[in-house]
């Protein structure tokens, strides 16, 4: 009985690991290493002055860290605007206690921070949890006219 039960829990764990990687296969939302940010987003390495965005489309940057309550209420809203901009929009997350630098660098004191960069222009932060309607009314205003 007890093989049985153990079997059974087994069994369970291994659809949800499944599951949960399967849904990360078809997430939009990606994470950025330093080196990726650099390549993506901005190379402050070689200008550091002035921010030149090398996107070719506005994007979002959830900075986040596991822990964080805000921020967990933060990333499924975040896969829905992914889905629902997908092509009009990037959306990226950096964990500030695995990317401490590009933290610091952003002066990241409270999370979540997200930084909203438009085609042109400079890129707006806004510290704290959004809802869905208060990512559109950014987006659909400031990012994607």
């Amino acid at each position: 009985m007890k093989k049985a039960f153990l079997i059974a829990l087994m069994i369970i764990a291994v659809g949800f690991t499944a599951n949960a990687q399967s849904k990360n296969e078809t997430s939009k939302v990606t994470h950025l290493t330093y080196k990726e940010f650099i390549k993506k987003v901005w190379d402050f390495e070689k200008n550091p002055s002035d921010f030149v965005y090398k996107g070719k489309l506005p994007a979002i940057i959830d900075f986040y860290a596991d822990w964080c309550g805000p921020c967990r209420m933060t990333a499924p809203v975040l896969e829905k605007i992914a889905n629902e901009y997908d092509g009009k929009l990037l959306v990226y997350k950096i964990n500030t206690d695995q990317e401490r630098d590009l933290a610091s660098i952003f002066q990241i004191r409270s999370i979540p921070a997200l930084l909203f960069i438009p085609m042109e222009g400079q890129p707006m932060m806004q510290v704290g949890a959004m809802n869905e309607a208060q990512f559109k009314e950014v987006i659909d205003h400031r990012l994607i006219k």
